[in-house]
């Protein structure tokens, strides 16, 4: 296993176990040298040549809208947003170069996570609304939008003849994550807190992000 991985791994570690004890310096440490040690064992895998150079710069963003929502979670969460939004434009482009023929498969995905995601962002979409927040309304909604794109960009690497079958279902599982991650986060600070919620959104966000540049240097590192 690559040292890089195993340094992703411990300091993903680390920053659960510092939002558990409300450590801030580990914090300050660990959380953006999980997408660092990512960043950097993409580029000694399979470098940042065509559609690899997005893949690179998608991280690079996260790292951005990681610092601004561990400064303050509250006054950067717009700016946290849109750098996360920008993270996951560079992703669908990376997995869609070149562009991939649209199937049957690809339209019942697309319907299927247009649905489910429809679902969750109302709930949360009302709750701003409650709230007085009604200008966040738009942001997330796009933010939703592109999020459910690179969901389904990873997925449809499953019927990708290019793709190999475990890549393919690493950046699925690490979409997917991601995804998820973004719920409990949103549905935490708008909706209901949940218990542990901080921890749970953050531990599934890095191993997303595992898995999906591990899908992607198992791919393109060949």
């Amino acid at each position: 296993m690559n040292i890089l991985l195993i340094a992703a791994f411990v300091f993903a570690a680390l920053e659960a176990l510092a939002l558990s004890r409300d450590w801030l310096k580990l914090e300050y440490i660990a959380k953006p040298a999980v997408i660092l040690a990512l960043f950097f064992w993409l580029w000694t895998s399979a470098g940042l040549n065509g559609a690899l150079l997005w893949f690179g710069l998608g991280l690079l963003l996260s790292l951005a809208g990681d610092v601004l929502l561990m400064i303050s979670l509250d006054r950067f969460f717009l700016a946290g947003l849109v750098a996360f939004l920008f993270a996951h434009v560079a992703y669908v482009i990376g997995f869609n170069t070149p562009v991939p023929e649209m199937s049957v498969w690809g339209i019942a995905l697309a319907i299927f996570i247009g649905l489910g995601g429809a679902r969750v962002v109302r709930r949360i979409i009302d709750a701003l609304a409650a709230q007085g927040q009604g200008r966040m309304r738009g942001p997330i909604l796009v933010y939703s939008i592109i999020i459910s794109l690179m969901i389904l960009s990873a997925m449809l690497k499953l019927t990708d003849v290019k793709w190999e079958a475990g890549a393919a279902l690493l950046v699925s599982l690490g979409a997917i994550l991601f995804y998820i991650s973004d719920i409990i986060l949103a549905w935490n600070k708008f909706v209901s807190p949940l218990q542990h919620g901080r921890i749970y959104n953050i531990a599934a966000y890095h191993l997303g992000q595992i898995a999906l540049i591990a899908g992607v240097i198992a791919q393109f590192s060949k």
